[in-house]
């Protein structure tokens, strides 16, 4: 049985044509009529452009937007791993990151979010869920079976935590 999509993809403009890479940024709109949902997550996104178009990107989501984005964001490397995480400011970030590492770094993904509350915990996921790759980023990455702090998400988030058992250790 195949899905059916609820959306369409409607490009509204090219931003330009970096190496082998056209980037346009454009909306999902319905695909049948109806009332549209108000209540996204994510107000604008885009993964794995290529850093040549940043200040073309950080443009049209200002013009998009009405402001300066704030969300999460991704570097990446060319083999499509990511190399870095975080959030806030996102453009001056991501070119921050270009900047240290001009070499390492080929792409971004973005993710531009209304809540802060919301980006702190997408970025611990983020971090958490690419850790073994994201070299790069020192702070919550956990390369390890160990896990990281439930005091990284937000007041009032319920969790179950494992702890190592005290006294002898098995062998």
């Amino acid at each position: 049985m195949s899905k059916k999509r609820k959306g369409k993809k409607v490009i509204a403009k090219t931003l330009g044509t970096f190496g082998n890479w056209t980037v346009k940024g454009g909306e999902v709109k319905r695909s049948t009529p109806g009332k549209v949902k108000k209540t996204n997550l994510f107000k604008l996104v885009g993964e794995k452009i290529p850093f040549e178009a940043i200040d073309a990107v950080e443009k049209y989501a200002r013009n998009v937007l009405g402001s300066s984005p704030e969300g999460v964001y991704m570097a990446i490397d060319s083999m499509g791993c990511p190399r870095y995480s975080g959030r806030g400011d996102v453009f001056p970030r991501l070119k921050a990151h270009k900047r240290d590492y001009p070499i390492e770094l080929d792409f971004f993904s973005f993710y531009i979010v209304e809540n802060k509350n919301h980006q702190r915990e997408i970025e611990t996921l983020l971090i958490r869920s690419t850790s073994f790759l994201a070299v790069l980023n020192e702070r919550k990455v956990r390369a390890s079976i160990s896990p990281g702090s439930v005091l990284d998400y937000e007041v009032g988030t319920k969790f179950v935590d494992r702890q190592e058992k005290k006294g002898k250790k098995s062998s």
